[in-house]
């Protein structure tokens, strides 16, 4: 099942990324950037099969300086398995547009296969999630009207490995590698078929079985609507993951 969903999905992307323009302009620039990332992450079980799923995120650009993105994200999750779930849900997002600070508003229904697994001290959990993003058009750093609309795809590795032992335990920390490839597709995409990377690397604490924190350095790799530039944004970033089961206990 694993394998066929991934395969599924290179098989989109490599179909997508053929049916761009076959010319890409040339890169002009690479603007670097400086950010700060906080996000919590709930999972929630009440059954066997049936749970939810919620995130929080705020981002601020130059680092702490000014609003970059707050999100909201919630879904409803059905657990195939305690190793493989179907999540669909919706998410708003408000980003601050510069240099006015507006907030531009999206919304976005989204739909994702989560699965997990372990190979020794080896850690492994992945997903891969669509989204069709409704984005509020605009001009400049104001709005316009009405709004815009495409699909984007993400595949996304985490992979932990215990400093002591073999599986996670709390009050051990982890060594912790991600990252999450985004793809773009839609009538309005025409360079950037390429949305981004994000590539991290850090350390995990879990303070107990449900609560565990991740603090590292994450570097987002941004390619531009027009194709021919791209932001770097060197990025701290601090998570908090939050598991909850209401099941009945044997």
């Amino acid at each position: 099942m694993k394998k066929i969903v991934l395969l599924i999905f290179l098989l989109l992307a490599s179909s997508l990324v053929q049916a761009q323009q076959p010319t890409q302009p040339p890169v002009k620039f690479v603007q670097q950037q400086e950010q700060a990332w906080l996000g919590y992450f709930n999972q929630t079980r009440f059954s066997n099969h049936w749970g939810i799923w919620v995130d929080l995120h705020h981002r601020r650009t130059d680092f702490l300086d000014r609003l970059n993105l707050n999100l909201v994200r919630a879904g409803l999750t059905y657990y195939v398995n305690d190793n493989l779930r179907l999540t669909a849900g919706y998410a708003y997002a408000g980003s601050a547009l510069s240099p006015s600070g507006t907030i531009r508003p999206e919304h976005r229904p989204w739909q994702q296969v989560w699965w997990t697994g372990r190979a020794g001290r080896f850690n492994l959990l992945q997903w891969v999630r669509a989204e069709q993003r409704f984005n509020h058009r605009v001009q400049g750093d104001q709005l316009a009207d009405g709004y815009g609309f495409n699909w984007r795809f993400r595949y996304n590795f985490m992979l932990q490995i215990p400093f002591k032992g073999e599986t996670i335990q709390p009050g051990v920390p982890n060594f912790v590698l991600q990252d999450e490839v985004f793809v773009n597709a839609g009538k309005q995409i025409t360079y950037n078929y390429f949305d981004q990377n994000r590539f991290f690397v850090g350390v995990s604490y879990p303070f107990s079985k449900s609560l565990t924190a991740q603090l590292g350095y994450m570097n987002q790799f941004v390619q531009q609507p027009a194709g021919s530039s791209f932001v770097s944004n060197r990025t701290l970033r601090f998570f908090v993951f939050h598991t909850l089961d209401f099941r009945q206990q044997p």
